[in-house]
């Protein structure tokens, strides 16, 4: 049966940081809840990814207090965030008691669905999270890392909805990362998850390859019933399509989302202004807004592109780019073919980049390519090779567990170490992820209450007013 399409409003989380760099300051967001609070979304995803890392490291702000102050403003949303599995919003796997009590705060701080993902696709690195979110009685979603490639057919995807069912996700998200899933690819796939599975299927692309709103249509008419979209100042280019535009396409049909056309103008009115002062200041960048079609020829996301440009600059090697993009997928298939995604992107394209520039294929392995040939990040979906995992571990036995069952209980620990900063519960989780900018910023934290803001000094006599 055919029902209206929901929509997750993805401005305060995805939309900017794939634009800008995940740079928009909590001060920009809080004069617009009001009005996207009464639009009627399914959810705003407002929390996690790198919202986390870049507000503390290049905003100076706490990501707690962000949390809390959307939460006092969105009183009839649910709020969203993106979780990263075993590795919470870090690069590392972290021990069960760091990510269940990080999940305990992230709800008690006003999250309602967790979206939770790892970049292998290997469901053992979110049993935990998933079983944390459920027990807080948040929505625990679970998102599969879309990819192409031998091991990914229809019935890998139809296999592996059901087990996420089986793990007592309460809905799936297809998490198309690199705009990989063209439209009638899209078709086959929610036909095969609506084969293994019951709960609700929620799509997630990004515009990146230029085919993201034909997608849509297409994945809705197949049966999605959530789909992520951007308010159209902050959509497109590597971000995800327009909510505007999803609305009218879908306006007097069956799917109508019921949005209100009038009221999101309203919303997009108000981020046009920090739209034009983003590409004013730099932080908007004319190369993520348009079509790169390299996406769809070498299965690459938008991001690791521009990391393969910059990485072969550094090198003084830009004359090598297309060697690697070819390297790219030998590459991926030697490391059992993984979702091109944090971390596994980064691991895959720096490999790619060394192999072409040394002249001889693993000459030189870095050591995130050896933690991955020995399983520290978990099971990928076919083997490795083995001539290169011996290669990168030598004789070193793989890990074959469910790599954080290696790992100690952390929070004591962290704890004893933050005692001089700590001034919320919350400060050990941001220690526990981010060290060293934690502690920066809680310097910077310190500095500031230890000073009266000098902007409210009387210019006249040069006293602070009462």
């Amino acid at each position: 049966m055919a029902k209206k399409v929901k929509i997750v409003e993805t401005a305060l989380r995805d939309a900017h940081q794939s634009l800008i760099a995940t740079r928009m300051p909590t001060e920009e967001m809080l004069p617009i809840i009001d009005k996207m609070d009464k639009i009627g979304y399914h959810a705003v995803e407002c929390w996690g990814g790198a919202t986390f890392d870049a507000a503390l490291r290049f905003l100076k702000e706490d990501p707690w207090e962000r949390l809390r102050k959307l939460r006092d403003g969105f009183k009839n949303t649910k709020l969203q965030m993106l979780f990263r599995g075993q590795n919470i919003l870090g690069y590392n796997h972290y021990p069960d008691d760091v990510v269940e009590y990080f999940t305990q705060k992230s709800v008690s701080n006003g999250i309602d669905i967790i979206r939770i993902f790892d970049c292998l696709n290997d469901l053992r690195n979110l049993e935990t999270a998933v079983k944390a979110a459920k027990k807080e009685g948040a929505e625990a979603q679970i998102a599969l890392s879309y990819t192409l490639g031998d091991a990914y057919t229809l019935d890998y995807w139809k296999d592996i909805a059901k087990r996420i069912e089986d793990m007592g996700a309460d809905s799936l998200c297809v998490k198309d990362m690199a705009g990989l899933l063209t439209p009638y690819a899209a078709t086959e796939l929610v036909n095969a998850l609506k084969d293994g599975t019951d709960i609700p299927i929620e799509m997630h692309t990004h515009c990146t390859s230029g085919v993201a709103q034909m997608t849509y249509l297409k994945s809705v008419e197949a049966g999605a019933d959530i789909i992520d979209t951007a308010i159209s100042p902050l959509s497109m280019g590597t971000s995800q399509p327009p909510t505007e535009v999803m609305v009218e396409t879908f306006k007097g049909t069956e799917y109508d989302t019921g949005l209100d056309m009038k009221a999101l103008k309203e919303v997009a009115d108000y981020f046009k202004p920090y739209r034009e002062e983003c590409l004013e200041n730099g932080l908007l960048s004319p190369k993520v807004m348009g079509v790169n079609i390299n996406t769809l020829l070498y299965q690459v996301p938008g991001g690791m592109l521009s990391n393969l440009v910059s990485q072969l600059d550094e090198m003084g090697a830009s004359d090598k780019f297309e060697e690697v993009l070819e390297e790219v997928p030998r590459v991926r298939k030697d490391f059992g073919e993984p979702p091109l995604v944090t971390p596994s992107s980064q691991i895959v394209g720096t490999q790619a980049v060394l192999n072409v520039v040394m002249g001889e294929r693993y000459k030189m392995i870095n050591q995130q390519a050896k933690d991955l040939l020995s399983g520290k990040y978990g099971q990928t979906v076919k083997p490795f090779n083995p001539e290169v995992q011996k290669k990168a571990i030598g004789d070193e036995k793989p890990i074959t567990c469910r790599p954080a069952d290696l790992l100690e209980p952390a929070l004591p620990k962290y704890e004893e170490e933050i005692k001089q900063w700590k001034q919320q519960d919350e400060d050990v989780l941001t220690y526990a992820l981010f060290p060293e900018v934690a502690k920066d910023f809680f310097e910077y934290r310190e500095a500031q209450q230890s000073k009266i803001d000098p902007k409210k000094m009387d210019k006249e006599n040069g006293a602070y007013p009462v």
